[in-house]
Parts: C-alpha cells; sequence; structure tokens
C-alpha cells in the first residue's frame, strides 16, 4: 500500500481522498514538510493556482516540493498543472517548474464555461476514451523535449508526462472513474519505465 499525499492547502483535496482510499492506499493531507516527508507520491490538486502558490511561499514549502517532485511521482490538475509548469504566459508568479511545459490559465474559459467532453487517453498505447470535467482550466500551449502527451481533446494536450510528473487540465477526482487515478498511483514512473 502506497501512501499517497495531497497537497491540502485549498481546492478539492478531499475528492482526490476518496479516490485513493477506494484503490486501497493511505492518503495523508500535506500543509508541511513532516507531513510530505510520510507520502510516497504527491497529488497536487485543482483550486485557484495564484492563491496556492501564496501559500506554498508564506509556508517555506517550494523548495521541499521541488526536491520532492524531483525524486518522485507529483500529479498536478487543473491548478496543480499550472503549478508544476515551468511556464505560464498570462501571469506573473513562478511556478514550481517540474514539467517542461508552457500553460495558459482559465483558456478555456470563465467557470460559467465549464464543460463535460471525452478526451482520447494513451496509456502507453492502450487508447481509451475518459469522460473529463473541466473546469475554469488551464490549456497547454507547448511541450518540450522529453514531455510525452497522454490525452487530447480535439486538437488540445490536457494530460502531459515527463519522467515523474504527470499534470492533467480537467479534474478527475470529479468523477467515478478510478481509471486516472490508478494509473498514477500503481502505473506511472514505475522502477524499470
Amino acid at each position: 500500500m502506497a501512501v499517497i499525499g495531497i497537497l491540502a492547502l485549498q481546492g478539492d483535496f478531499e475528492k482526490h481522498a476518496l479516490m485513493i482510499q477506494k484503490l486501497g492506499h493511505e492518503t495523508v493531507f500535506v500543509k508541511d514538510q513532516i507531513a510530505l516527508n510520510k507520502c510516497d507520491r504527491l497529488i497536487i490538486p485543482g483550486g485557484e493556482s495564484t492563491t496556492f502558490l501564496k501559500l506554498i511561499d508564506r509556508l517555506n514549502l517550494r523548495k521541499v516540493l521541488i526536491d520532492f517532485g524531483a525524486a518522485k511521482p507529483v500529479f498536478g490538475t487543473c491548478a496543480g498543472l499550472i503549478i508544476l509548469a515551468k511556464e505560464v504566459i498570462n501571469d506573473n508568479f513562478k511556478p514550481l517548474g517540474l514539467i517542461d511545459i508552457e500553460v495558459s490559465r482559465n483558456a478555456y474559459g470563465r467557470q460559467i464555461d465549464s464543460f463535460i467532453d471525452d478526451v482520447n487517453l494513451d496509456f502507453n498505447g492502450a487508447k481509451e476514451s475518459y469522460e473529463a470535467i473541466f473546469i475554469r482550466a488551464p490549456k497547454i500551449i507547448k511541450c518540450f523535449e522529453g514531455v510525452r502527451h497522454l490525452a487530447c481533446h480535439m486538437d488540445d494536450i490536457v494530460m502531459a508526462a515527463n519522467k515523474n510528473i504527470l499534470v492533467a487540465s480537467f479534474h478527475p477526482e470529479l468523477t467515478d472513474d478510478l481509471k486516472i487515478h490508478d494509473f498514477f498511483i500503481n502505473h506511472f514512473a514505475r522502477e524499470g519505465q
């Protein structure tokens, strides 16, 4: 059983915890380095990316999160994707820079423009459809060398990975489908991959 941390500074971290528990793993709500040190993997949930980053800096978590992400798997959803990106084109805050992508915040529109639609998942050649929920979602504008595309919505990349960092523009924790959490916990960034 793995210990999966969820950065619990804001956002819907409890929904991620339910998904993890359904898969039979332990969850830790991370608000400090002591909690982070107990984790095998970390999820950074959706929320408001600017608020997240202000809290990360106020709580002196930036360096420990970067160090954790250099060594262990991290999954960022929606705002978590923005926080993990190397560059955000329409904001002036500094993300953690753990995955070599360029993103645009709220690129799919405001809250009223949120939508549900199928995306095409491609996990190691096993292609399938997945119903994804997009809420004020960021858009991956550019992926640089070494970044793999794992899901697309029409022509947009909505899920990507680089080494042990996984990101998604949408909210897998708001569905009943455990597929993406299972992939992150049980199959992503395993030894020998």
